[in-house]
């Protein structure tokens, strides 16, 4: 079942537009592959704060036993991993570095572990109505999905890591292998000792889940099925421009002051600084339109603006 289609970004550099291909791609699949099944939940575009932390997951699936996180990579050209881990990729036969998907995930995954256990009470209750139930002994687990037409060089990558990662055509596979559901005779047969959550506790979490998404990130309208290269008849551009898009307001990130602060400029950039508290905030942040972390914040007389490179979308902080 999807609960929340790709929300669709005016993505203007090349970097930006294939990733955003990648996931439209990896959503499609997620739709053939679970739109009918009644225990498989999917959140595409998944973004929460927590703790003054804020992760986005490309793709979620919350299922009777756990939850699957999924990262969405556009490679075009070839992938390696090496022994300790790090990884490399080639684009037109040059080598460069790159951030490691996994590692990431392990860092949405473990904010998102924090979210639950905080609100378990509220979200899943106790169990028999005894001793409280957690999300700690659920199944967890961590997928990266590359382009389909990149080359995976397997030779060196550690078994784990090389387990993670999957090309979007087999996702489905991959998804279908690790959720491992069973109808509950065979599931009591072959003595699966996984513990799962009811059906009332799958539409508990989820429920809550979604109420996390910010207002901005509300899924778009959309009567029409993505084909597999996520082509629609409407364009990016016009489908944004039924959604409203607010900008977040500058506050302090100890306090959450939105009005008592002093805007200053220091050694790593711009910042406000607390009235209340004395604590510094960047006034730097993701665009809230692409959520780009390529961004800039630059100053006009007494005019604060962000500005992102990659959709180009400018941003007044202050006043």
């Amino acid at each position: 079942m999807i609960l929340k289609e790709k929300t669709l970004q005016n993505a203007k550099s090349k970097t930006a537009i294939a990733g955003q291909e990648q996931e439209k791609n990896v959503a499609f699949y997620l739709r053939r592959a679970f739109k009918e099944h009644k225990q498989i939940f999917v959140i595409n575009d998944f973004k929460f704060t927590f703790n003054d932390e804020t992760a986005q997951i490309d793709h979620l699936i919350v299922y009777p036993f756990g939850f699957i996180l999924i990262e969405s990579k556009s490679i075009t050209g070839e992938v390696k991993v090496n022994e300790l881990g790090e990884w490399s990729r080639s684009y037109k036969g040059k080598w460069s570095g790159m951030p490691s998907p996994i590692k990431q995930l392990e860092l949405q995954e473990k904010l998102l572990r924090e979210l639950l256990h905080e609100n378990r009470a509220k979200i899943i209750g106790k169990l028999f109505g005894i001793g409280q139930q957690t999300f700690g002994k659920r199944c967890w687990d961590n997928v990266c999905a590359i382009s389909s037409n990149a080359i995976v060089d397997r030779t060196s990558i550690p078994k784990k890591i090389s387990k993670s990662l999957v090309k979007s055509e087999f996702l489905a596979d991959k998804l279908t292998s690790i959720m491992n559901l069973k109808n509950s005779i065979i599931q009591t047969i072959t003595l699966d000792t996984r513990p799962p959550f009811s059906q009332s506790e799958l539409e508990s979490i989820t429920s809550y889940l979604l109420s996390y998404i910010e207002q901005k990130d509300k899924p778009l309208v959309q009567n029409k099925e993505l084909n597999a290269m996520g082509n629609t008849k409407q364009t990016v551009a016009e489908e944004i421009s039924n959604q409203e898009n607010t900008p977040p307001r500058l506050k302090c990130k100890e306090c959450h002051e939105e009005k008592d602060y002093t805007p200053q400029h220091g050694r790593y950039g711009y910042f406000i600084k607390c009235n209340k508290c004395d604590t510094n905030t960047s006034m730097k942040s993701n665009c809230y339109i692409c959520d780009s972390k390529i961004t800039k914040v630059s100053k006009k007389k007494e005019t604060y603006s962000l500005s992102c490179n990659d959709c180009g979308e400018t941003q007044q902080l202050l006043p």
